[in-house]
């Protein structure tokens, strides 16, 4: 429709005006057509005395999920987000993590984080939001291990490997912000935290369990090691019960530009998992819409329904690599066990963020999108008497009367996160009181029209962040 209007006014201006004319006429046809520009906050102005202001806690900003550049350790070779030609062409199977086949741990691995992920192909990460927070709020960057200056406000990035499990990443996090504490010399200090998706989850183990890893068993011992250490925190569209976008990566792969990264590759790496739905969440129904009662944190419901790497066609993949069948059948053996593992992990951390807390916690304050149509969802369609899996409205093909696939299937967030999630919810309607299990300390939440990957560059996100970090009390 914008284009038919808009091709519209190119054709009587051509006719009618000249060529200073025609570059007005196409500015007030585009006014009226988009309903006019809105305003939109001055930053500069509205917090030009708040840069004189030095006594606020420092920052730390904690990217998420594919957030941190890779390179290699010894010749330093950009390996993930290095140029738009990767982006569009690479499958990164160099980025597949490796085990150890007896202990199934991770072992370390060539590649190593080093910066935020920035602006690439016209798309902006992480850039807008540490401009906002230097240009606007006043901070400086600051290095830790590094002796600060008292007279600034001071912002950190916390730099990670996303593919690392997040209980790794939370030990981290919980050595940085020690040293931060020694690099001021205030044993008592507290830092504000603002966290992106992923980074959103760490944090919140790290207020938790500092760095105790509680996912090797069902106890979930709160000591509350980084909540006495966190003053404000911050959370930017991060999937607080989980995502199903995550499963349909896991069974799909994830697709860059003209290539994918596949399921064998991604499913190395233990972050990945702590990112599916949470259990509380109903992510799995009938055509009719009936829920279905089936373990998502199991590996025999992925062997069942022949995800990732139960799937024929990545299993061929696998093969493929390998000199013999029995080679591959052996590897195959190994990573089903690191896959069983790696699950249970995941549902045993899901559940240690939802657990009820024994004394107070830094309230959360959530911003996130609830716009756009979001995967919520998957259906089980019976066809010729198979199971099939559907995860799109369009792949019904004995669509059920009265069933409306697109609400069932699809939520409002914003692409990847859906509101409910966004919340701490299994359920998005608000009135509906919040699950026992499901315990969530929330501040208050702004809600945005904005894409999961746009939301650092939102400027009504900026200005309510700046206003969240800069309030007095």
């Amino acid at each position: 429709m914008f284009k038919n209007l808009l091709f519209g006014c190119f054709k009587i201006v051509c006719n009618r005006y000249t060529a200073i004319s025609f570059v007005t006429a196409i500015a007030v046809s585009i006014y009226f057509i988009s309903g006019g520009f809105e305003p939109k906050p001055n930053l500069k102005r509205l917090f030009l005395e708040s840069k004189m202001v030095t006594d606020q806690p420092p920052v730390i900003f904690i990217h998420g999920v594919l957030g941190s550049k890779l390179r290699h350790k010894e010749t330093g070779e950009e390996g993930w987000f290095s140029s738009p030609w990767n982006l569009l062409f690479d499958e990164f199977r160099h980025l597949t993590l490796d085990f150890d086949r007896e202990t199934l741990d991770v072992i370390s691995n060539d590649y190593e984080p080093y910066e935020l992920a920035g602006d690439i192909i016209g798309k902006d990460f992480y850039g807008n939001i540490i401009k906002t927070l230097v240009d606007y709020g006043g901070y400086k960057h600051a290095e830790v291990g590094q002796k600060i200056n008292p007279s600034q406000k001071n912002l950190y990035t916390f730099i990670y490997d996303w593919r690392q499990d997040n209980v790794i990443s939370a030990h981290q996090l919980a050595d940085m912000v020690d040293q931060i504490r020694e690099d001021y010399d205030n044993p008592i200090l507290k830092v504000d935290i603002v966290a992106h998706s992923m980074g959103g989850l760490i944090a919140r183990y790290y207020m938790r369990y500092g760095r105790l890893d509680v996912t090797n068993d069902n106890d979930f011992p709160v000591n509350m090691y980084g909540g006495d250490r966190v003053h404000r925190v911050i959370l930017l569209g991060t999937p607080n019960l989980g995502s199903l976008e995550m499963l349909n990566t896991f069974i799909d792969g994830l697709s860059l530009g003209l290539k994918k990264i596949n399921p064998e590759t991604l499913v190395t790496m233990p972050s990945l998992f702590q990112l599916l739905p949470h259990p509380l969440n109903n992510w799995i129904v009938t055509a009719a819409g009936k829920p279905l009662d089936r373990d998502l944190f199991d590996i025999n419901t992925w062997r069942s329904f022949q995800w990732a790497i139960f799937d024929p066609k990545v299993r061929d993949r696998i093969a493929s690599e390998y000199t013999s069948q029995q080679e591959a059948d052996k590897y195959l053996g190994s990573l089903e066990k690191y896959f069983d593992k790696t699950l249970e992990r995941a549902r045993r951390f899901v559940w240690s963020l939802t657990v009820p807390l024994p004394r107070n916690h830094p309230a959360l304050i959530v911003f996130g999108g609830d716009c756009h149509l979001t995967p919520a969802r998957i259906i089980v369609e019976e066809v010729e008497g198979k199971s099939i899996v559907r995860m799109h409205p369009e792949q019904i093909t004995q669509p059920i009367e009265n069933v409306d696939y697109e609400a069932l299937l699809l939520e409002p967030g914003d692409v990847t996160v859906t509101k409910a999630s966004l919340l701490g919810r299994n359920v998005l309607d608000p009135s509906v009181p919040r699950h026992k299990y499901s315990f969530f300390p929330l501040d208050h939440a702004v809600l945005l029209c904005e894409e999961h990957n746009s939301l650092t560059g939102n400027i009504n996100f900026q200005d309510n962040l700046l206003n969240a970090l800069l309030i007095r009390d």
